[in-house]
């Protein structure tokens, strides 16, 4: 019945192109008012702002109904749970127009239903109306999700244009303080840990109990991803892992159980926070540990520690533990190749943009695409105002100023609302790279400068292929991801003697849930393309 309510939708949403009811454009602009929903993510942030509604989507707002006058509201959904969320507005026909996800299997589940608009001949006939939609995206990201054999597009890429994944960071006054080298392979890492346990008293004087050497959340593989990394063979070809590389934290990629044997001893030895799994993704009980000093390593997107002004990681443990207090991102985990190995993605693989069946304004929803790809709107969005949210520098680079109240962002950068792009964009790119390491608010541009060369160090940005639909893969990226989390975070916190049976037990279970059959499908599909 879904499937059929979908299709219908489909079909009056097609008529209504072939009827003309859309082309109302006259010089850019429609003669009467458009109505648009767009997804905004709701990262439940201290002293945030509401993100559906605050000065920026203020600025959004104006500046559609403006140039193209289209009204625009935004639809919040949490981001740490964003695919259940998607997967419940898509059934109840409830979605936004513009839905973004980082999931492309759910779009092609609800495509295959009937429920997603396949934006290919859209984008053709109104290319012309598009133009810094295609100057920002090309044809490589419009087209990236094109079937090679339908020609349908359900989602185009947004630009990864700041290329960066996870560092592991250090607490680097506790390094002096015991006069402890930054570690420099796993092995020196894991005495540094016994040195932040063994000296908890040194550190953290009365709150010694509340010591943690090394932090986790129950999102076990982002937590462990340049250790797990490590372990990748040099050799593994790009053909090896996209076979194998469904799961977005490499639990299918080789050797990654021994990357979990060696956190599972470090939880049997007291250097894992205990706890971690009694606190769900999105929960900022890690964060307030870290915040409160307890904790000396960690490993997380390359710039966590540095995001949200006066709320951030940093800026919370120098309130409490003095100015010194830092956490520094360090390279210590070496693959067999003796290289600090990082697997980035490609520029084209960021948030997937879609819009759903039941958008019955999708040349709207198009033209705001244009708009926030527009260089002079995501500058805004990305910097805000001079001499409130920035300042600006003789040579031209802008430096990010501390905000709150309604000029606060939510986001590092309103990367939520810049969603074609995902990164800092000033036209320039030597202005770029500058204002990057003055685009954290009182954080010291040392710090941004050395995670940002740690992720620059020996990286290796993955390949993407294209081998059209996999229809295993269909429904299972929700299902998978928490088994997989689930399986890790019992293996981690599983008896050192009980480590092989939990983790082999619990990798069987994915593999036999349908995971097995999305590696062997994308190797026929690889074989057939050759």
């Amino acid at each position: 019945m879904k499937k059929m309510l979908f299709a219908l939708v489909s079909l009056l949403v097609a008529a209504s192109f072939a009827f003309g009811q859309s082309d109302d454009l006259v010089n850019g602009k429609f003669k009467t008012t458009k109505s648009i929903t767009v997804e905004i993510y709701d990262r439940s942030n201290d002293g945030g702002s509401k993100p559906e509604d605050n000065f920026y989507t203020d600025f959004i707002k104006k500046g559609m109904l403006r140039d193209y006058n289209v009204e625009v509201s935004f639809v919040r959904v949490p981001r740490w749970t964003e695919v259940q969320a998607m997967n419940n507005l898509l059934a109840a026909g409830d979605a936004p127009d513009i839905c973004v996800t980082y999931d492309y299997p759910t779009i092609q589940t609800y495509a295959d239903m009937g429920g997603v608009l396949d934006m290919g001949p859209l984008l053709s006939k109104y290319k012309n109306q598009l133009p810094d939609l295609w100057k920002l995206l090309g044809d490589t990201n419009i087209y990236n999700n094109r079937d090679p054999k339908t020609g349908n597009v359900w989602a185009i890429e947004g630009m990864r244009f700041l290329n960066m994944m996870t560092s592991t960071f250090v607490r680097e006054d506790w390094l002096k303080k015991l006069k402890i080298k930054e570690p420099t392979t796993l092995k020196e890492f894991e005495a540094m840990l016994k040195a932040f346990q063994k000296n908890a008293k040194t550190l953290l004087g009365a709150d010694a109990a509340k010591m943690i050497p090394f932090s986790l959340s129950v999102d076990v593989g982002w937590g462990v991803r340049n250790l797990s990394e490590s372990f990748v063979p040099e050799k593994a070809t790009d053909e090896e892992l996209y076979i194998n590389g469904f799961d977005d934290r490499h639990l299918l990629w080789p050797n990654y159980k021994e990357a979990i044997r060696v956190v599972n001893k470090w939880y049997n030895d007291g250097l894992v926070w205990k706890d971690f799994p009694l606190y769900p993704i999105g929960d900022k009980t890690g964060d307030n540990l870290m915040k409160a000093g307890y904790v000396g390593a960690f490993i997380a997107n390359w710039d966590y520690p540095y995001r949200d002004g006066d709320n951030s990681i940093t800026a919370s443990i120098k309130k409490l533990a003095g100015k010194d207090a830092a956490y520094i991102a360090i390279d210590c985990f070496k693959n067999d190749a003796g290289k600090y190995r990082k697997f980035l993605g490609a520029t084209t693989s960021d948030r997937k943009i879609f819009f759903p069946a039941t958008n019955d304004e999708p040349v709207a929803s198009l033209m705001y695409l244009n708009w926030i790809s527009k260089l002079e709107n995501h500058k805004f969005l990305q910097f805000g105002e001079e001499g409130v949210t920035h300042t600006k520098n003789a040579d031209g680079s802008l430096k990010i100023m501390a905000a709150k109240g309604e000029k606060i962002m939510n986001s590092g950068n309103n990367i939520d609302y810049t969603i074609t792009l995902n990164g800092i964009n000033l036209g320039d790119a030597a202005l770029t790279a500058k204002s990057l390491a003055l685009s954290y608010a009182g954080i010291e541009p040392k710090y941004i400068e050395k995670s940002y060369k740690t992720q620059r160090t020996d990286d290796r940005v993955a390949k993407v292929y294209n081998l059209g639909k996999i229809e295993s893969e269909e429904g299972m990226g929700p299902v998978q991801t928490e088994k997989r989390n689930n399986m890790l975070t019992q293996a981690v916190v599983a008896k050192t003697k009980d480590f092989d049976k939990v983790f082999d037990a619990g990798f069987k279970d994915i593999l036999s849930s349908g995971v097995q059959k999305i590696i062997d499908e994308r190797k026929a599909k690889m074989a057939a393309k050759k």
